[in-house]
């Protein structure tokens, strides 16, 4: 289950992720996808790229 902030900063990510799996299933860059979004800070980039539901 995806957190609805980061847990360092505060930013909310939850409201991110089913746009960031749908990108993410469409062949895209993680990167790209999360540049494209606005997550700059490493810390909530970290909250989408390590959930445990991305790994599918």
């Amino acid at each position: 289950m995806i957190p609805i902030r980061c847990v360092s900063c505060g930013k909310p990510v939850s409201a991110y992720f089913d746009e960031y799996n749908t990108r993410l299933a469409d062949g895209e860059k993680s990167k790209d996808i999360l540049d494209d979004m606005g997550f700059k800070r490493y810390c909530c980039r970290r909250m989408l790229i390590s959930n445990v539901e991305t790994w599918k």
